[in-house]
């Protein structure tokens, strides 16, 4: 599957491209950005990190969206949906490089992707995988209306994190999304 393009006020969300391992790498690279997504890894790590979330599109027909900032072009992140073999869910996930961060720009990526995610691929719950230290994430599920689901285990190698499933139903969702337009 061809991966759509969604514009959102100052994001825009499109697939995957060669012309994104500058920023993949630098996302990949930095240990703060890394930390709760696998930890840091050199540049050719992250092209084959960036070709396995690229052809979960083909295999899966979805997969994470890079993150354009729309005033400027630059790539800051990836987020969207996400299932490998052996995940506890259908997530909806995100990563932004650090310069990124504190803008509202995963808020607005998420949901955009989450009200996709819903709408185009049926799915009747989303979670988001977040290390328990991961406050900020916590917070940022808090905010999209998710509760904890409690402990998950991921697939080796990411065993080894201390994992909680954050999710809500695609019904709480869009009760949640018409009260806030209201």
């Amino acid at each position: 599957m061809t991966p759509p393009t969604i514009e959102t006020e100052r994001l825009i969300l499109r697939g995957i491209e060669q012309g994104d391992l500058d920023g993949w790498a630098e996302l990949m690279g930095d240990r703060d950005s890394a930390r709760f997504i696998g930890g840091t890894t050199n540049r050719a790590g992250a092209w084959r990190s960036m070709a396995a979330f690229a052809g979960s599109w083909s295999l899966k027909g979805f997969g994470m969206f890079s993150v354009v900032e729309r005033a400027s072009g630059r790539w800051i992140g990836r987020l969207g949906p996400w299932q490998p073999e052996g995940w506890p869910g259908t997530e909806v996930g995100w990563s932004l490089i650090k310069s990124a961060w504190g803008r509202g720009y995963a808020a607005e990526g998420a949901t955009a992707a989450i009200d996709w995610a819903f709408a185009a691929l049926g799915w009747s719950e989303v979670i988001h995988v977040i290390d328990v230290d991961n406050t900020p994430s916590i917070a940022l599920a808090r905010r999209l209306g998710s509760t904890d689901q409690g402990p998950c285990e991921l697939p080796a190698p990411l065993d080894k994190y201390n994992v909680h499933a954050w999710g809500q139903s695609c019904e709480q969702w869009i009760a949640r999304r018409a009260a806030t337009a209201a």
